[in-house]
């Protein structure tokens, strides 16, 4: 927004109209007078414009890089999850906390907004016999509250989510911006790794969330250089959001994240309670990447992370982990394509082929070894339909092979369509995956294919 030709103009004006208000014979005696004045007030005026100017451009800068993202729990007795509308990568646009997914949150006089959202969906599930007979279940997903804004030129992005099963924190961070490209965040942050914010455009992520390479958040801190065209995110991470591996939570499993809480041994089910607790520590992380512009309105950005970390026990190192990717997230026109290529390893002392994982009030267990490939596809089409303004079509596909202890491959395709009218936010998808989580299957399992079609709706304010 520019106020510098309306301002001026109502500027100008009013001096004019004060001006031919006054009597003719002051007007004569005193026009150079009165001239000199209304220069000089003038110049004040645009200087005192040229302030203002500059701190709207802040403010506006900050509000359209302020919040952060996330999912919800799929419904089969365990979480669903999902990519939240309020910060879903759609064709040309990230779906971030505005544009369309999530109206402005109104501001509070010290410059924090408070927003949120209410989700509830529909799921008929091709493996749950139960569900299948009563041709699907309608549920309660999530409500949450985001705090974002500044006092004082510091920064705050919180977020906290309310299921029917458990509460859970989704990032808190505070920070500050060194320039309008340099900012420093400290609390639990997003991991810099992947495609960002999203490596997918579905509700269901990409099999990446389950691993913990997709919208992961740590307790750490995070550098950011959002420039153009080069974007670097240089992050330490002490421990994960829980608190590690003796952190004072009632259930490590109570997480948005994926985080490792265990490895596996012999006879333990993949669906365990931990019997050897671990937590990844220590974690530094790197991402960068480069934007192209292959004409207007078009980018390609292409970049590479990396992750490298220990393994912590109650009291004694127990191994260490790293991660790499490769990645690419092009918009073309109204397309938006994502390819990455990454793989993982967790080093456990005295060895592991499987590791638990805990999320949504529930364990699961993932290879500690393995590589994963996402190709993913979306077109976006504005519409005007009455409240519904854009339509979003889209097929993202995850692949997880190679995994430690021949572990049978993981592999989702997801066909659907999300819908934008105002604050309501849609998401159908039809997902057909094997040995996926929350599609009948577990990542470190050995089950058939499955489907499952979702409906979520949510109201983002």
């Amino acid at each position: 927004m520019n106020i510098k030709p309306l301002a001026f103009a109502v500027a100008v004006g009013f001096g004019a109209s004060a001006s031919l208000a006054m009597p003719a014979h002051a007007v004569t005696q005193d026009a150079a007078a009165g001239n000199r004045d209304e220069a000089a007030e003038i110049a004040a005026m645009r200087a005192q414009i040229a302030a203002m100017q500059q701190k709207l451009d802040r403010l506006e800068q900050r509000q359209a890089q302020a919040g952060t993202p996330a999912p919800v729990r799929p419904a089969d007795a365990a979480p669903a999850t999902g990519a939240d509308a309020s910060a879903v990568a759609v064709a040309g646009e990230t779906a971030g906390d505005g544009a369309g997914r999530k109206p402005a949150a109104k501001a509070s006089r010290d410059g924090i907004k408070l927003g949120g959202a209410v989700r509830f969906q529909y799921s008929r599930e091709g493996y749950t016999e139960g569900n299948r007979k009563r041709r699907g279940d309608m549920d309660f997903d999530i409500f949450r509250l985001d705090l974002d804004g500044s006092i004082g030129d510091v920064e705050l992005s919180a977020q906290y989510r309310w299921f029917q099963y458990m509460s859970a924190i989704h990032h808190a961070w505070v920070g500050y911006k060194f320039t309008d490209q340099d900012e420093g965040q400290l609390g639990i942050a997003r991991v810099p790794f992947g495609n960002q914010p999203f490596d997918s455009h579905s509700y269901f992520f990409s099999s990446n969330y389950y691993l913990g390479l997709e919208d992961s958040y740590q307790m750490g801190a995070l550098y950011v250089h959002s420039g153009d065209p080069w974007n670097v995110q240089l992050g330490f991470f002490k421990n994960d959001s829980m608190g590690g591996v003796d952190g004072f939570v009632g259930n490590r499993a109570d997480s948005y994240t994926y985080n490792v809480v265990g490895w596996r041994g012999p006879g333990e089910g993949n669906g365990d309670d931990p019997r050897h607790p671990i937590d990844v520590a220590d974690t530094g992380a790197a991402r960068v990447s480069y934007t192209f512009h292959p004409g207007a309105g078009n980018a390609l950005e292409v970049g590479a992370s990396a992750l490298r970390g220990s393994l912590e026990g109650g009291t004694r190192r127990m191994g260490h982990y790293d991660a790499e990717a490769l990645h690419m997230n092009a918009d073309l026109d109204r397309w938006n394509l994502q390819l990455q290529a990454a793989r993982y390893a967790y080093h456990v002392n005295g060895g592991a082929d499987r590791l638990a994982v805990g999320a949504y009030d529930f364990y699961d267990s993932i290879a500690a070894k393995a590589h994963s490939y996402t190709g993913n596809v979306a077109y976006k089409l504005p519409v005007s339909w009455g409240p519904v303004t854009a339509l979003t079509f889209y097929n993202d596909y995850s692949l997880v092979n190679r995994k430690s202890g021949r572990l049978p491959h993981t592999w989702m395709n997801i066909t659907g369509m999300s819908l934008q009218a105002g604050g309501l936010f849609t998401y159908f998808d039809f997902v057909t995956a094997r040995n996926q989580p929350f599609i009948g299957g577990s990542l470190a399992g050995d089950g058939g294919r499955e489907h499952r079609f979702n409906i979520n709706v949510g109201y983002y304010f």
